[in-house]
């Protein structure tokens, strides 16, 4: 495969490229609500023609590209399925159209006039060198003699590097490689009838295909990608586990948007360097996080070993199933945080807390439902703790308390909020019409504290 080869010619190792950023649009049909998503159609261009991406120590990137596909307007957007059978084929002859496609995915330091080198590597039928104006990368399109595409290559150099060693190096490389020996896994075989959720199963499958490190399964609304060595055993438990617990979300926080189109994807990383070395520093006090706008829950396996992994997927993919369920409408946190911390740490689980705690908590718990997200998770890390044990004492009381109590004032207290946010965008007019009164409020304050102190 090229991914070995560019392995042993560059000293890389594989990097996994964002997927395109997803836009949610509510559509109805037949009466029901769902989600669709729309895609800015160049990104799922860029997306669709990368082979595969590698990276060293020392900043240096390596890029490869298909020009299968001339690349679509700017300002389009679409679902997968529109912008999968709107494709329109590069000709091999069609050099205009080539050209454009390399201007849009060359290096934006590389000039758009090519030069050629004064021989053919060996198992090309043509090859396009493209200079660089501040010696900053190195680009070059080249046709296989194995290959009816043509394929670009862009090498982005660290900082410091002598652009014509590193020119030398890279056409010493060429040279010295049979090129009619590669075998390039291009864009994936797609039809105008497969679905949403099929072709974004095609996509993960495709971002992976080059790189033998990392693992693709997939189950009918999961694709989990993972680069843990030996972990078959565990993905299988995984991909069981996500389907169960996406039964027990769907049971216990019901809403009128429907997401059986939709795809959930996990990607797991093998290390914690891996993983912050994709999500940046900001991640730097999470174990996994769920990223909306790329639909993707991102984690790593950390030193709590697998079951602590499975734990806080379950926590993060509750979040990722209630983005869809609300069509991306921010929900609050203590309903959001609350219910994600309820399914994490288990339905049954006990709260020792003594009558002095509560007292100070009851004072407490009314500014958990008013917080948003900054206030939630910019407390000291000891308030930050609380403010989750908060938001999850009030999913489990809603869960095993509520109920029980007399003519179960507290019923549609769900269905209310996720009608309202859904109407008015707004997750404080939601809260404020689940309890529909001040009075209510009160009694719900109350009615929780009677059941953790009976507890």
């Amino acid at each position: 495969m090229f991914s070995l080869l560019l392995a042993s010619i560059f000293l890389t190792s594989p990097y996994l490229y964002d997927m395109p950023k997803a836009s949610s649009y509510k559509v109805t049909s037949n009466g029901n609500v769902h989600i669709e998503d729309r895609y800015d159609v160049m990104d799922m261009w860029v997306s669709r023609s990368l082979l595969g991406c590698w990276g060293d120590e020392q900043g240096r990137w390596f890029e490869l590209f298909s020009l299968e596909y001339a690349p679509p307007p700017f300002t389009e957007v679409k679902t997968r399925r529109d912008f999968t059978s709107s494709l329109v084929p590069i000709g091999r002859r069609d050099k205009e159209t080539r050209a454009i496609a390399i201007k849009h995915l060359k290096h934006s330091s590389c000039i758009d006039e090519a030069e050629r080198f004064d021989q053919l590597p060996k198992g090309c039928k043509d090859f396009l060198y493209y200079p660089s104006t501040n010696s900053s990368a190195i680009t070059a399109a080249f046709l296989p003699k194995s290959s009816q595409t043509w394929l670009l290559a862009v090498w982005t150099l660290a900082q410091g590097d002598d652009y014509k060693e590193k020119l030398k190096e890279f056409a010493d490389k060429f040279f010295s490689e049979d090129i009619k020996s590669l075998k390039v896994l291009k864009w994936p075989e797609t039809s105008k009838k497969m679905s949403e959720r099929e072709l974004h199963k095609v996509d993960m499958s495709h971002s992976v295909a080059n790189h033998p490190e990392w693992h693709c399964t997939e189950a009918e609304e999961f694709t989990i990608l993972d680069n843990m060595p030996s972990s078959r055993p565990f993905i299988t438990i995984l991909t069981n586990d996500l389907r169960v617990m996406r039964a027990k979300y769907a049971q216990v926080v019901p809403t009128p948007i429907a997401v059986t189109n939709t795809l959930s994807v996990a990607r797991i990383y093998a290390t914690r360097a891996e993983f912050l070395k994709a999500a940046g520093e900001s991640a730097q006090w999470t174990k996994a996080y769920w990223c909306p706008w790329r639909r993707e829950l991102v984690a790593y396996l950390s030193f709590g070993g697998e079951e602590d992994l499975l734990k806080t997927i379950r926590h993060e993919a509750f979040h990722q199933y209630l983005s869809y369920a609300t069509g991306m409408i921010e929900s609050s946190p203590w309903l959001n945080e609350g219910y994600a911390e309820y399914f994490e740490n288990g339905e049954n689980e006990t709260w020792d807390v003594t009558e002095e705690e509560l007292e100070s908590y009851k004072i407490i718990l009314p500014t958990i439902f008013a917080k948003n997200y900054q206030e939630f998770y910019s407390a000291s890390e000891s308030e930050r703790a609380l403010n989750y044990r908060l938001a999850w004492s009030i999913a489990y009381f809603l869960e095993h308390g509520a109920p029980k109590v007399r003519f179960d004032p507290f019923k549609n207290l769900k269905k209310r909020y996720f009608e309202k946010l859904i109407d008015s965008l707004s997750m404080s007019d939601a809260t404020a019409y689940a309890f529909e009164s001040k009075e209510k409020f009160d009694k719900f304050i109350s009615e929780w504290q009677k059941f953790w102190q009976k507890r």
